[in-house]
């Protein structure tokens, strides 16, 4: 699994139990999802379609440092298959574990839309760079 993103866990993300709130987890784990397949797919209106199970593992508490990690599954004719990590930078204890989140993407009506792609490309093998 590769981690591409780090969140800082500040009071404003905190519920009444002084952790991490669940809610502002998802938030940041539907955005980078969303990022990374709009970036795999080349489409920007890729949404999500599907989120497997959630549990919450373990939590995170104001000052720790999260980090973000998402691996494709495979790759449908409209759709991107990924799972998702969440876990502390520093302990690598996980916090979430998602097995299954589905992104589609979509044509200008909302409809799903073939994006062609069948492996992960990376910028600089698109850009011919070494």
């Amino acid at each position: 699994m590769r981690f591409h993103t780090r969140k800082w866990v500040k009071p404003e993300d905190l519920n009444p139990n002084g952790t991490l709130f669940g809610g502002r987890l998802l938030q940041w784990i539907d955005e980078e999802v969303a990022l990374y397949a709009i970036i795999q797919l080349e489409i920007p209106r890729t949404v999500t379609k599907f989120m497997s199970e959630i549990d919450f593992v373990s939590s995170a508490k104001q000052g720790d440092i999260i980090e973000i990690g998402i691996e494709v599954i495979k790759f449908g004719r409209t759709s991107i298959t990924l799972s998702c990590e969440v876990r502390n930078k520093i302990t690598r204890k996980t916090i979430i574990a998602i097995d299954k989140i589905i992104m589609v993407s979509l044509d200008e009506e909302g409809k799903p839309y073939g994006h062609g792609k069948t492996k992960i490309e990376y910028v600089k093998d698109r850009l011919g760079e070494e």
